[in-house]
């Protein structure tokens, strides 16, 4: 896990540091939304509708007067909420499926594993898209098919990094004073495994605010007036010319949030490597002629 050089070093990263504090703003106003937000995000005003920028309305007024600034906040609330649901979500399908899978390995990985290399046979959005336009449009069946979906590349990289696990000299220890399967799978593996894992659901958070901004945008997620990003998106197709303030700000949300992930993932997966860190450290110390960078 992250030790405190590795804290140390990830503080240092610009980049990822930038992604943090990003971030960390994201997730305060979402917590903060009903303090934050001017107006009620879903309240009608139609004399007021499609206003441009103006300080009543900092970032203008959608076709039925709503305010935009306070949708966006709103939004960031639950656009960041689903984001982490479905992250959870999956990440718990594939750390189960994988760890059995690897630890188990004969019939049980088979098995399991032609399970994964038949969802891997189709893109994983459009197979999201295909339940959720069986299920029903809603933000619960979009959360529940991204997590159908979504779990197999976990299972691959926990599978993987079980198989090199199961044989080391700690787990023939623990099987020799009489630890269980799932204990030691639970207590000695999967803790041991997590590194990767964690920078995988980091990075993968970006993936996963696209695809629920891109169901909502088609009308399968978000259901109106629920302030969402996509959905928003949808709405301000029509006045994109007119309007285009509609698009901008929530497609600047979007961008930002994922731009924010993918900066703290390959910050994390970095620091959560224990030899690049070390060797990072050597060459800040002039112990080394080798910059740390080429060790990627």
């Amino acid at each position: 896990m992250l030790n405190s050089k590795g804290i140390q070093w990830l503080l240092k990263d610009k980049p990822a540091t930038g992604g943090l504090i990003l971030i960390s703003l994201f997730v305060i106003t979402a917590i903060l939304a009903p303090i934050l937000s001017p107006y009620d995000p879903v309240e009608m005003d139609l004399p007021n509708r499609l206003r441009g920028i103006s300080r009543e309305h900092w970032m203008g007024t959608d076709g039925f007067g709503r305010d935009v600034l306070s949708r966006i906040i709103y939004g960031t609330r639950l656009s960041l909420t689903t984001a982490f649901a479905v992250t959870v979500l999956i990440t718990s399908i594939g750390v189960i499926v994988g760890g059995v899978a690897g630890y188990f390995g004969g019939l049980v990985d088979e098995l399991l594993m032609r399970v994964v290399d038949i969802l891997l046979a189709f893109p994983k959005i459009i197979l999201a898209l295909a339940i959720v336009a069986v299920l029903g449009p809603s933000l619960r069946n979009l959360v529940m098919a991204l997590a159908l979906t979504g779990w197999v590349s976990y299972s691959r990289v926990i599978r993987g990094l079980v198989l090199s696990f199961r044989e080391k000299e700690f787990i023939q220890a623990a099987k020799a004073i009489g630890c269980g399967d799932p204990r030691i799978l639970a207590h000695h593996i999967i803790p041991n495994v997590m590194a990767p894992v964690i920078v995988l659901a980091t990075l993968d958070m970006g993936h996963v605010i696209l695809s629920i901004s891109a169901l909502s945008f088609l009308g399968l997620g978000a259901q109106p007036p629920t302030p969402e990003w996509g959905a928003m998106l949808n709405e301000g197709r029509p006045f994109m010319q007119s309007a285009p303030h509609l698009m901008i700000f929530p497609g600047l949300m979007i961008m930002l949030t994922v731009l924010a992930f993918n900066l703290l993932g390959d910050g994390l997966r970095d620091a959560l490597d224990p030899y690049y860190v070390r060797e990072s450290v050597i060459y800040e110390q002039g112990k080394s002629d080798v910059p740390y960078q080429a060790l990627r």
